[in-house]
This record gives structure tokens, sequence and C-alpha cells, in this order.
């Protein structure tokens, strides 16, 4: 499960109408609870340098770094990573999957569609894939 306060969630959500057509995407910084949920404390959004923005996101590399500074100093780990889908539903695409390189953390997806949030986490394994999980409130 992931606990992704309201605030978090409006902000987010502002952001992909804001960024429509395009896809947008940021980084959520938070703490993993012993029961394994993840708790966000806070998102940072990023620049999205895909070549093809309105069906792909892709994090500025050097903005990436800098954010996890950011997510170090003030003692929070990277509990996820968010997106949005302009025109699709809130659940990982294949590109999604070719491209999730971080094992354990969640994937947020926000559909523009149907304003809805979905959350996937990326699971490990011989072939690697997403898992749904519960997106709970503060």
């Amino acid at each position: 499960m992931i606990v992704l306060p309201a605030d978090t969630r409006e902000t987010i959500l502002e952001r992909a109408r804001e960024g429509d057509p395009d896809e947008i995407c940021g980084i959520l910084g938070g703490e993993y609870e012993p029961d394994g949920k993840s708790r966000v404390h806070s998102q940072y959004p990023a620049t999205n340098v895909a070549e093809t923005p309105r069906t792909r996101y892709e994090i500025d590399p050097e903005e990436q770094l800098a954010i996890f500074e950011r997510l170090e100093n003030r003692g929070e780990e990277i509990v996820g990573f968010y997106h949005s889908h302009p025109r699709g539903p809130p659940r990982p695409s294949a590109t999604d999957e070719a491209q999730a390189t971080w094992p354990d953390r969640s994937y947020v997806i926000v559909s523009l569609e149907s304003l809805e949030i979905g959350s996937w986490r990326w699971r490990t394994g011989s072939d690697g894939q997403f898992e749904r999980e519960r997106v709970g409130g503060d």
C-alpha cells in the first residue's frame, strides 16, 4: 500500500491537468514503514524530456539527481515516481513496464480520462512485473 496525502494527490492531479496533452512526471519522497507501506511526505515535479511527451515520459537525468540529493538532505527515501496518462487508464503501459528499473518502488499513474489515480509496485524476479497496490489517504 502507498499512503498518498490528499493535498499531494490534488497537486499531482492539477499538474496533470495543466500539462495536458503531454505526460507530466515527478518523484515521490517519504518513508517505508515496517508493515510494507510506503508513506509519501513530498512530491517533486520533474521535467518530461521524452522525445514524444504526449505518449511517454522521461525525467531529465540532471534534474533527477538534484531531486535525489534534496530527498537525501531531507532524510527522505525515494518511495516512487509518478506520471500521467492524458488519454489512457491509470495502469502501466507496455512502455512503462519495459522502462521500470526501481525495484519495490511505487509507480503512481494519473489518468485524465477518468480522473483516477492508480499505483503499481515494481517487483523484480525472473521477468519483473508490476503489482497493483492500494492507494490510501492520510
